[in-house]
């Protein structure tokens, strides 16, 4: 009776080994060392470096796929991002149904301007005879829309470029009319006689409007062409075309067509504090390779060049799929699949006022050596207009030119000497022709001497050795403390490069003597000029401002409140300086009295160089006029005062 108990318990003990062999076995296929978790793994950290030699690999099929091969291909479809191989990681574990695995992994390219694009790719995998898990190759794998021969490219998307506006919120630059003269040559009589007219015309043109027109090429241009083309000479502004339409509207196979480009209200305005925008250079290019790409547009000096990131915002950059052409080359197929949107730039407020910049291009148009003109108004030290004449080559002149002020600089001593109680506009000072001062002789414009008068009138007349002999009376530093006050070495920021002087101190005898008369170590702009002459005729130095959105850093802080009597007495010599000085010439300009000072500088051993200067105000605007090399501030800078300060009454 015992022998079949023994039977069942054997039974039994049979079972449960083949349970627990089979438990162990399902252990081994999901966890083990050939199990899928592997074989993903091994991929993507073959990917990355090139070898997946470590993978076995068949397609949709079932059919064998050479490592290499799918090591090609995964460069092939990522076109012109292979050389920045993605991030990959798995994402949990494979789901296995019997002998076929799915797992999940994570791409993330790094491409151009700190962006990433992430996405989820499913990866399949089946199991072998040999149980060794294999992956599924197909380029869907790379990327869902990606197909046999496709190529990942990428596309910048230019974002649109923010406007330099001016005091009224309106843009500088903006769409404005031109038309284009071409020439059709089918309709041409006689191709030399056109040429010669043209370009008669064209030199007719102001260049204040135009620059030199050369048509030099057009006979062989018009040769070359088909018949019925339009060979284009020049792009001319409206205003432009208008003044020369009549002499050649009619002309045998002249042809027009208008337009509207982005261009500033005139050719000349503001050009050097505006600066240009213009195709990315090889410089822009090889200084910055991760800003800008070839076609860019790039800001060249000026505000365009100093706020170039504000005002051309971020670039879009999407990722596009691209096929080869028969020649070789990619095309896109028109299927984008990442795209980061552009971000506009922001805009550039200024204080510009049109009317007055106008008024300072149009005053200094004639002048063809190096000038400048700065307006300031008085109330609030906003910058109206900041001019640089033609001879400036696009140099900011009138912000960054370090330079000494002459005689304009006695505003700065007057000022400082009736403060200390050394003198009052009507003390008797001796203006002789000469001075001497530890052997250096100091000499009036024209050699004039005064004799004995009154201060003022040593002012208004610019007597150079009457000052001389006063500086004494300044101290070794005073006229570098009076300046401060006037806003000259200040810490203030307008949005652009900007000089705010420097004045001569703690000199011996003689540099005190120099510096009197804005000689010596002492150097202004005409924007530091300008903003000083303001602070007289308000009372106090208010920092100027060009660039008020986005605040400059450093705008600077109010000076303090001048003493009264002596910045009265000052303005009173300054007023004098037109109606019985040297700058009589203004005296008939129409509106607000004129007030002011003429300066000529001297700049090396050659009493014969020099600089001219004029500062002064009208109403609310106060204004430093500077021509380097120009001679005298009465015979050179007074007519371009009277010029801008006409055109402002006009």
């Amino acid at each position: 009776m015992h022998r079949p108990q023994r039977t069942r318990h054997r039974k039994s003990r049979s079972l449960a080994v083949v349970a627990v062999l089979l438990a162990s076995a399902a252990l081994v296929g999901c966890s083990g060392e050939d199990g899928p978790e592997q074989s993903v793994d091994a991929f993507l950290s073959g990917w990355r470096s090139g070898d997946l030699n470590a993978v076995g690999f068949v397609d949709p099929t079932g059919a064998k796929v050479a490592a290499a091969d799918v090591a090609r291909e995964i460069k092939e479809l990522s076109g012109e991002l292979a050389e920045t191989p993605p991030t990959l990681t798995r994402q949990g574990k494979p789901e296995v149904q019997q002998n076929t695995a799915t797992a999940t992994i994570r791409v993330q390219w790094a491409l151009p301007g700190d962006t990433t694009w992430t996405y989820d790719r499913p990866v399949r995998l089946t199991q072998g005879r040999d149980d060794a898990w294999q992956v599924i190759w197909e380029p869907q794998l790379v990327q869902e829309q990606l197909t046999s021969g496709d190529r990942l490219g990428l596309r910048r998307d230019r974002a649109p470029r923010a406007g330099v506006l001016d005091a009224a919120g309106e843009p500088l630059i903006a769409p404005r009319p031109v038309v284009r003269v071409g020439v059709q040559p089918s309709e041409v009589t006689d191709i030399k006689a056109l040429t010669r007219e043209l370009d008669t015309a064209f030199r007719a043109i102001r260049p204040a409007i135009t620059p030199p027109i050369d048509v030099s090429g057009l006979a062989k241009r018009v040769e070359e062409a088909e018949p019925t083309a339009f060979v284009e000479v020049v792009t001319l502004r409206d205003e432009a075309y208008r003044q020369i339409k009549p002499r050649i509207h009619e002309l045998p196979g002249t042809k027009f067509s208008t337009d509207e480009l982005d261009l500033a209200p005139t050719r000349e305005f503001a050009r050097a504090v505006l600066g240009t925008v213009d195709p990315a250079q090889a410089d822009d290019l090889a200084k910055f390779p991760d800003r800008y790409s070839p076609g860019d547009l790039v800001g060249h000096g000026g505000l365009q060049g100093h706020w170039d990131e504000r005002l051309r915002g971020a670039p879009g950059l999407s990722v596009i799929i691209k096929r080869p052409k028969p020649d070789g080359t990619l095309e896109s197929t028109g299927t984008e699949v990442f795209q980061r949107e552009p971000q506009p730039g922001e805009p550039v407020r200024t204080t510009l006022d049109v009317a007055t910049q106008n008024a300072a291009d149009q005053a200094l148009r004639s002048q063809r050596r190096r000038s400048a003109l700065v307006a300031v108004r008085i109330s609030d030290g906003t910058v109206l207009a900041a001019a640089n004449g033609p001879g400036a080559a696009g140099e900011n002149l009138a912000f960054t030119a370090q330079v000494p002020p002459g005689s304009t600089f006695k505003m700065v001593s007057a000022l400082g000497l009736v403060e200390r109680g050394a003198v009052t506009p009507e003390s008797t000072v001796d203006c002789p022709k000469t001075a001497t001062v530890d052997g250096r002789s100091f000499k009036n414009s024209d050699n004039f001497a005064l004799g004995e008068v009154p201060l003022r009138t040593i002012f208004a007349k610019s007597c150079n050795t009457a000052f001389v002999a006063l500086a004494p009376q300044l101290g070794p530093d005073g006229l570098a403390v009076t300046g401060r006050t006037l806003g000259l070495e200040g810490q203030w920021q307008v949005g652009l490069d900007a000089f705010t002087g420097k004045v001569s101190a703690n000199g011996g005898a003689t540099e005190q003597a120099a510096a009197a008369i804005g000689q010596g170590t002492t150097v202004v702009s005409p924007l530091a000029m300008a903003a000083a002459t303001a602070a007289v005729a308000r009372g106090s130095f208010t920092p100027p401002k060009l660039v008020v959105e986005p605040t400059p850093e450093q705008a600077g802080e109010p000076g303090p409140e001048l003493t009264s009597e002596a910045v009265a007495a000052v303005r009173t010599m300054m007023r004098e300086v037109v109606t019985a000085g040297s700058g009589t010439a203004l005296k008939d300009v129409p509106g607000d009295p004129v007030h002011g000072k003429t300066g000529t500088a001297e700049y090396d051993d050659n009493p014969k160089n020099t600089h001219a200067w004029f500062v002064g105000w009208q109403g609310d605007v106060a204004f430093a006029v500077f021509v380097e090399q120009g001679g005298s501030g009465s015979g050179t800078a007074v007519p371009i005062a009277e010029r801008f300060l006409r055109a402002l009454a006009d």
